[in-house]
């Protein structure tokens, strides 16, 4: 028999983050979430690089949390959930700088050297990640070349990194730690192996935890700090935010591909056990930690970052673009647009997207978008079939018979996205839940409060009851 709770969510994603009071009460099929607090995140660029505010993003999210304890006194517990591979580095429990953004140039320069040391091919094998040059390994090795990793005695992904600063507590995410390329990806354990091989400090490694696992309770000063009662507890939840996503895609596995659309578009399947062939390697299939040992199996497009940052491009000059007019002006172009590889490299940093859109076609030899509606359309028919063949990709390497597409996050909202997905997949578009990361986040505290019992599935049936997916069938 399940009781009734209340949790809060850190949901930090690479442009905002938020605080989410959930509540569940898995008898009655109750499942809502209140935003209590919305900031914004984003890189600074300094001296040393691109970098994160961490400090301000820690004193934002606290006083999120001081309006979630403010609201609803009978919260129980925290988990904290954010994007993956970057991290900070302590000495004695001390941060010792703002973290690196994972767009920092720096990346690219260690690339060679790990590859020299462990070929891809056996990295692949090793720890399942698809190639992606701000992975944390590469990360690690380019400050372990410039003597950074000297100075440190232990590395925190950014989740468990408030965690830290909330509880005292050092530990390492399984979900999280699996981006990291250090992680086995048979084993679920950290690869001493190749830590020693690629010349890192295995001592830098917190030890790993798994999702529902108790990190500790709030320090006496922070719980002050924060209005929080005696016995607020810090719980390990899918601290990759795609992780938690999973989560609360209300999916049959085993017929199903996912896309949690945010910044990034992330496109598979939910497996039980990984998938490191030649082939999945040639594709650029990552295999990914998942709550209960599940395998995300998928692949990283660019995303709505593309949209996003060419907006702000646009609005550098203090003009104000009006996303929803943009989307509108953009489903009502009426002739062909530029389709556009959405992960071609040049598209990662920040800056003229629109003109690197136009570099792109001119080396190809087509047309280039004209008006801004012509660009926003010309993104949303790139990304819609980067994502549709990332789902017939997934497919057969998998052997999942793929028979919907859910999309989950901040791209469910994108009417013109969803329908364009379904039409160039030739495959129903479930759209939504919105919030599904910070109800994942909030589902697998509830487990482990005792608000919600059963594995994945059930907490699944209890999002399909209480939120409603838009479908879209595909236009033949």
């Amino acid at each position: 028999m399940t009781r009734a709770g209340a949790v809060a969510a850190v949901d930090l994603g690479a442009t905002s983050g938020r605080v989410v009071v959930g509540h569940v009460d898995q008898s009655s099929g109750r499942l809502d979430l209140e935003q209590v607090a919305r900031f914004p995140n984003g890189p600074v660029r300094l001296a040393s690089g691109l970098h994160w505010d961490f400090t301000g993003l820690y004193r934002d999210l606290s006083q999120g949390l001081a309006e979630a304890f403010r609201r609803e006194p009978d919260v129980s517990s925290i988990g904290i959930d954010s994007w993956a591979v970057d991290y900070g580095l302590l000495r004695g429990g001390r941060l010792l700088g703002e973290p690196f953004h994972y767009r920092d140039e720096r990346n690219a320069d260690a690339v060679d050297g790990v590859h020299a040391r462990v070929p891809f091919a056996e990295l692949y094998r090793r720890n399942g990640l698809q190639f992606l040059p701000f992975n944390t390994v590469y990360q690690l090795a380019a400050e372990r070349d410039r003597g950074w990793l000297d100075l440190a005695d232990a590395m925190l992904l950014i989740p468990d990194l408030v965690a830290f600063q909330l509880t005292g507590e050092q530990v390492a995410e399984r979900t999280n730690a699996s981006t990291t390329g250090l992680v086995g990806v048979t084993t679920g354990e950290w690869d001493a192996e190749l830590v020693e091989r690629l010349g890192l400090e295995a001592s830098l490694l917190p030890d790993l935890v798994s999702p529902g696992a108790l990190i500790g309770p709030l320090r006496p000063a922070v719980a002050a700090e924060l209005g929080a009662p005696d016995g607020v507890d810090v719980i390990a939840v899918g601290s990759h935010d795609t992780a938690s996503a999973v989560v609360a895609v209300p999916m049959r596995a085993e017929s199903a591909a996912y896309i949690s659309c945010g910044t990034w578009g992330l496109v598979g399947v939910e497996l039980e056990a990984p998938v490191t062939s030649d082939a999945a390697r040639a594709a650029n299939f990552t295999n990914e930690g998942g709550v209960d040992g599940r395998v995300r199996f998928l692949h990283n497009v660019m995303g709505l970052w593309l949209l996003s940052e060419s907006v702000r491009w646009w609005e550098r000059d203090g003009s104000r673009v009006v996303l929803s007019e943009l989307l509108d002006a953009a489903a009502a172009v009426d002739r062909p647009v530029a389709l556009f590889d959405a992960n071609d490299p040049r598209f990662m940093a920040p800056g003229d997207l629109p003109g690197r859109i136009v570099e792109w076609c001119a080396e190809v030899g087509v047309a280039a978008p004209q008006t801004r509606a012509e660009f926003a359309r010309s993104i949303i028919e790139s990304l819609a079939q980067a994502f549709a063949d990332a789902v017939r990709s997934a497919s057969v390497l998998s052997g999942v018979d793929v028979e919907t597409i859910h999309i989950v996050g901040g791209g469910a909202l994108n009417e013109l996205l969803c329908r364009r997905t379904a039409d160039r997949a030739g495959i129903p578009v479930l759209a939504g839940p919105v919030e599904a990361t910070a109800i994942g986040n909030v589902l697998v505290q509830a487990r482990a409060q005792g608000f919600a019992t059963g594995e994945l599935e059930a907490l699944r049936d209890l999002v399909a009851r209480a939120f409603e997916p838009v479908r879209y069938e595909p236009r033949r």
